[in-house]
């Protein structure tokens, strides 16, 4: 299974999400339909969209705590659905070594965000996997 892939599939159903103001299931189906992929990297994905959704007010609490310098509103839907993910991994899955997270966040940065992306989302995420505890936010 490629969760390089499941995470490529969840940054482009949450961005579509958000942007297309779409449900899961249809954002999904496009995505699907649209790039392919395995069932394993499908369920991931999914698992990833779901966590990060019924999480985001907490993940955006955090990125808009540690991006002090920035507009929320002004960071690229790219690089906040990113950091999503990637905050998600790092706060509520065990099964996931943050190094991981980091890692991958700043490649999916580098290939779907702006040429500052993968610093910028570094920074942030590199941030919070220092001290976990020290972000999670109760609901």
């Amino acid at each position: 299974m490629s969760r390089r892939q499941a995470r490529e599939i969840a940054l482009k159903v949450l961005y579509a999400v958000e942007l297309g103001k779409t449900d899961i299931d249809h954002a999904f189906a496009h995505v699907i339909d649209s790039f392919g992929a395995v069932e394993k990297a499908e369920k991931f994905a999914r698992e990833l969209v779901i966590g990060a959704i019924e999480n985001q007010d907490v993940l955006d609490q955090i990125i808009k705590r540690v991006s002090k310098r920035w507009d929320f509103n002004r960071i690229a839907y790219v690089d906040r659905n990113i950091m999503r993910v990637a905050l998600y991994e790092i706060l509520y899955r065990d099964d996931i070594p943050p190094a991981v997270s980091i890692n991958e966040a700043v490649e999916l940065a580098k290939i779907y965000g702006g040429e500052e992306s993968g610093r910028f989302v570094n920074g942030i995420v590199g941030k919070v996997a220092e001290n976990p505890e020290k972000y999670k936010i109760k609901k």
